[in-house]
């Protein structure tokens, strides 16, 4: 296997759908014909992410939003109360078919999977064409053949797999570098959530508490003496029998009754390559994918794929094109439909499909690893026999990547998104128990300037990717310094530099008429712009040392 891939540079005055600025968007991107599972997981530690083969990285001190990389620690995952909640609406609607009244609003999502690369559905256009050239194809496998002679590994048979109850969650400690600066006292007037403080208790709890606390001060005290006077040692003392919290498992998985209302299960199939089971379930899959982004996304019912009309970056600084865009794209679908006797079903379908189930991600299967394996996977949510929701994610060598979550707005009551996030984090620590490197949730970008895309930090403990050294910091240290500025250095060594920054360019790695060498040998027989070599060190230097001598950069 090798990862293959065609840097196309910077991007930047495009529409985000974030802040809905016309032009403060920036980020650099690349189009990945294919990814091995560990390339991908050093990107993502760089601040790279992918939507569909598209793999991009937020321009951190240029764009107008910067998204900062966020993992959820689940193996020290305690949920919070608002957490809980939502997990005993699932059981009262499984268990007895109760629906909660009150305010039943999810979290935000992630804006749309077209916002996420605004601005480059040509670009894209343009690159499918290429991704479907045997050119490619061809020149990687004569590379792969006389240079490194890899070994054919044959896969596990593809089973759809269920989750099951962990029987043991090992508790680990972390490890990470943790960089203190001062904490501010409280939250700015209107900004949420102090996420630096502990989460708020009842008054009640807290008497229990002190209670409890006393009682054991006054057990531990008598039986000390008689213990003593027997020569037991101290530390046989019987301990106070405390009342333990639930698990996330014991939420999530709690028994229900034989005349439960509901029965929901969760079956994580793989989609790249397509398994039977997903080949199976697309259209039903599609179909809740369609209603969820006409009803929270508020697209029209005919709306095309945005990829298939012909647009340039800069009509989204045209204030008047901007407004009549969803006129257009209806009219758009009904000359198609009229002239060329397209399907408006098959145009969205063309949508989903690029960006929700085409993945770059080769499919491994080593010895060590989950039983699924790794890859690029669909989380289905079964409702007595149907889908209600889909959550998109990638099991990589050291995390498990959620991409994007649809679910049917019918069930917008249970809160899915919460819901979803949590079963993916007792996923992880499922996995853990097989894989034990793998022990992170990633939970793709966490926005700060963007009040609404806040909640990703309620899952503690967390980290924040710095955007320039590349470690990770528990957010409750970064907190304060956004609260004072959207785009932060979060490690506060300021002799700290990136470690894994690429330091001898001419090792990069191309790709160039069927033969792997390196760049300095390229540059030398082969380079005839010198402009390529600018773009050559800039991608260098956003993927870091050890990519850029891993993955093939394809030159042409």
């Amino acid at each position: 296997m090798a990862s293959v891939v065609e840097y196309k540079g910077l991007k930047a005055g495009y529409y985000c759908g974030y802040c809905e600025s016309r032009e403060g968007k920036a980020s650099c991107g690349m189009w990945a014909h294919s990814l091995t599972v560990q390339d991908y997981q050093d990107l993502i530690d760089r601040g790279w992410r992918r939507s569909g083969k598209y793999i991009y990285k937020p321009v951190m001190n240029r764009t107008c939003c910067p998204q900062y990389t966020i993992r959820c620690h689940p193996l020290q995952f305690q949920p919070s109360k608002s957490h809980k909640k939502v997990l005993k609406k699932m059981l009262k609607f499984l268990t007895k078919g109760e629906i909660s009244k009150g305010n039943c609003e999810d979290e935000p999502m992630d804006s749309t999977m077209e916002d996420a690369v605004a601005g480059d559905f040509a670009l894209i256009n343009k690159l499918d064409i290429k991704c479907d050239l045997k050119t490619i194809s061809s020149d990687l496998k004569g590379s792969i053949e006389s240079e490194d002679k890899m070994k054919e590994k044959s896969l596990k048979k593809e089973v759809s797999k269920e989750l099951i109850h962990p029987q043991a969650i090992e508790k680990l400690g972390s490890g990470e570098p943790s960089h203190s600066i001062k904490v501010h006292s409280g939250p700015k007037p209107g900004k949420g959530a102090d996420l630096s403080k502990p989460p708020c208790r009842k008054a009640k709890e807290m008497r229990k508490e002190r209670k409890r606390l006393k009682l054991m001060q006054q057990n531990s005290a008598g039986a000390f003496e008689g213990f003593q006077a027997q020569g037991q040692p101290a530390s046989l003392l019987p301990k106070a029998k405390s009342n333990q919290p639930k698990s996330l498992e014991d939420l999530i998985f709690e028994s229900l009754p034989e005349n439960a209302s509901h029965k929901l299960e969760v079956r994580v199939v793989r989609s790249t390559p397509p398994s039977p089971q997903f080949k199976a379930t697309f259209q039903e899959s599609y179909q809740v994918y369609k209603r969820y982004q006409m009803i929270i996304h508020k697209d029209p019912p005919d709306k095309p794929t945005v990829s298939q009309v012909r647009l340039v970056p800069a009509s989204f600084e045209d204030p008047e094109f901007k407004s009549s865009f969803n006129q257009s794209l209806s009219l758009y679908t009904k000359y198609q439909v009229a002239i060329h006797q397209d399907s408006p079903i098959e145009c969205g379908k063309t949508e989903f499909t690029r960006f929700l189930c085409n993945s770059p991600l080769e499919a491994e299967h080593p010895a060590n690893g989950p039983e699924c394996g790794y890859g690029s996977f669909h989380q289905q949510y079964w409702l007595d026999g149907k889908i209600i929701a889909v959550g998109v994610i990638d099991i990589l060598p050291y995390c498990v990547s959620s991409v994007y979550l649809y679910y049917d707005p019918d069930y917008s009551f249970l809160s899915l998104g919460v819901y979803s996030a949590l079963r993916e984090i007792a996923f992880t620590r499922q996995l853990h128990e097989k894989t034990s490197q793998l022990s992170y949730y990633y939970m793709g970008f966490y926005i700060h300037s963007c009040p609404k895309m806040r909640y990703k930090g309620q899952y503690r403990p967390s980290d924040l990717l710095c955007p320039e050294t590349y470690v990770w910091v528990p957010i409750e240290q970064c907190l304060p310094s956004l609260d004072i500025s959207k785009y932060c250095r979060f490690n506060q060594d300021p002799q700290a530099v990136d470690e894994g920054r690429s330091k001898d360019p001419d090792r990069v790695r191309v790709l160039y008429r069927r033969s792997a060498l390196p760049y300095g040998v390229y540059k030398k027989n082969h380079q005839e712009d010198p402009r390529e070599e600018v773009a050559v060190l800039e991608y260098a230097n956003l993927v870091g040392q050890k990519c850029s001598e891993r993955i093939l950069l394809f030159r042409n």
